[in-house]
């Protein structure tokens, strides 16, 4: 397998309503990352791009699937396969990107 850079493992942040509600309530951040990042890497690189040193706690990793879509017969997709981490860290520590 082929090394990842850290910059190439965070894609962009997922900011969604409900992602809203998960850094206000839990302190848990989401992000898109590289399909083949694992959850490793992704605390790394967050811990390195944020200087949070030792203050993640947790990364859970999902696979978000394609989306289909209908125009007569024909199946087409409409969004892409991505995987999608939610980073948790301490209390008191931010990530200031969210803060916008």
């Amino acid at each position: 397998m082929a090394e990842l850079h850290l910059y190439d493992v965070l894609r962009r942040p997922v900011i969604t309503e409900k992602s809203t509600a998960l850094v206000d309530e839990q302190n848990k951040y989401v992000f898109e990352v590289a399909s083949n990042a694992n959850k490793i890497q992704i605390k790394e690189a967050v811990e390195e791009i944020f200087e949070l040193e030792g203050q993640v706690l947790k990364v859970n990793t999902m696979v978000m699937p394609a989306k289909r879509g209908r125009r007569g017969r024909n199946w087409y997709i409409r969004s892409r396969q991505w995987k999608k981490a939610i980073v948790t860290v301490e209390d008191g520590a931010t990530i200031e990107l969210f803060n916008v």
